[in-house]
């Protein structure tokens, strides 16, 4: 039996895109990435917990683990040319909040993560989507898990880089 897990991004530190960090507020891109390619390490835990126990029935197979996206088929082409309208249609809250803290939807997004197989193969239910962070941050509290906060930033090279976190020639 061999199940391989796709996890999405669930780092902490800040985006290795030096555009992307001096357009947005770090925890602002986080966000974002929570509609097409970000998961809490908390539901990463989760998955790996319902892989090892369903390994032996599975066999071999792929799973994406990434927060589960509220857009659909039929919002793929409206992504690419105005994701802000896509995510307002799906999660009209997100708008005061970004605008309480100032934040900003990204233009585009070029490509969604889905986890539907894992969700029904696996009986995986992860609890860190789009919609969960908008709650959490309209009632003050932290976008990120318990267990995210514990973990914290391990950090990747024991060299700093100028431009961040990582080498980014």
């Amino acid at each position: 039996a061999c199940i391989v897990l796709r996890t999405s991004r669930f780092f902490p530190e800040k985006d290795d895109d030096e555009a992307v960090r001096r357009a947005y507020a770090d925890d602002n891109i986080k966000a974002n990435e929570y509609l097409f390619r970000r998961v809490d390490v908390e539901d990463v835990v989760s998955a790996h917990m319902l892989a090892a126990k369903h390994a032996p029935a599975v066999g071999f197979r792929r799973y994406n683990i990434n927060a589960t996206t509220p857009f659909l088929a039929s919002d793929l082409l409206e992504l690419r040319a105005d994701a802000p309208l896509a995510a307002r249609r799906r999660v009209p809250d997100y708008e005061a909040e970004y605008a309480r803290r100032g934040w900003k939807m990204i233009p585009s997004i070029d490509r969604v993560y889905v986890n539907e197989r894992a969700r029904n193969e696996l009986g995986w239910q992860p609890r860190y989507d789009f919609k969960f962070l908008i709650d959490r941050l309209r009632a003050g509290e932290d976008m990120r898990s318990p267990l995210a906060r514990l973990v914290g930033s391990k950090g990747y090279h024991a060299e700093k880089f100028a431009e961040g976190p990582y080498p980014v020639e």
